[in-house]
C-alpha cells in the first residue's frame, strides 16, 4: 500500500433553521463515522453572541475580570475561550489536524458540501450521508479531489 497523502480534513456542513435537527443529525453521524475508523470534529456556528463559559467557574470569573482569553486543561483535554473578531470556520479547521472530517453546524451560505435539515420532513438516512462523507474523505486522501 502506498503512502497516504496528508490533507486537510474533509469539510461537510449540516445547515437549517433553529430546531430542525442539525445537532441530532450530527450526533448520529459521529458514531457511524467512528465505527468506520474516521475521526470527526465539529465546529458550530452561532449567529448570535454567546457565553463560552459556565457562570461560577474560575475561568468564567477570570474572563469577567478582564482576561483577554482563558484556557483550562487536564492530562487529556483542553478548552480555550478568547475574543477573536473576524474569525472564520477556516481558522478553526487548523485546530483539528487529527480529524478526518470536520462537521460544520450552520453556515448555510458556506461553499462546503452540505445537508439542509428541514424539520418536520423525514430524518435522512444517516448511513447514506456517512457513506457519502467517507467516499469524499477517501477521494481527498487519494488526491483525486472532491
Amino acid at each position: 500500500m502506498g503512502d497516504t497523502i496528508v490533507t486537510e480534513p474533509y469539510i461537510f456542513a449540516v445547515c437549517g433553521y433553529k430546531n430542525t435537527g442539525k445537532t441530532t443529525l450530527i450526533t448520529k453521524l459521529i458514531p457511524v463515522l467512528a465505527r468506520h475508523g474516521y475521526k470527526a470534529a465539529v465546529i458550530k456556528h452561532d449567529g448570535h453572541d454567546f457565553e463560552p463559559d459556565v457562570p461560577g467557574t474560575d475561568s468564567f470569573r477570570h474572563r469577567k475580570a478582564g482576561a483577554c482569553g482563558t484556557a483550562v486543561f487536564s492530562a487529556g483535554r483542553m478548552m480555550v475561550a478568547k475574543e477573536c473578531p473576524g474569525i472564520t470556520e477556516r481558522d478553526l479547521v487548523q485546530a483539528f489536524p487529527e480529524a478526518d472530517v470536520i462537521l460544520l453546524e450552520g453556515l448555510k451560505d458556506s461553499p462546503y458540501p452540505k445537508y439542509i435539515c428541514r424539520y418536520p420532513e423525514s430524518v435522512p438516512d444517516i448511513h447514506e450521508i456517512a457513506h457519502m462523507i467517507e467516499r469524499n474523505i477517501m477521494k481527498k486522501r487519494s488526491g483525486t479531489g472532491i
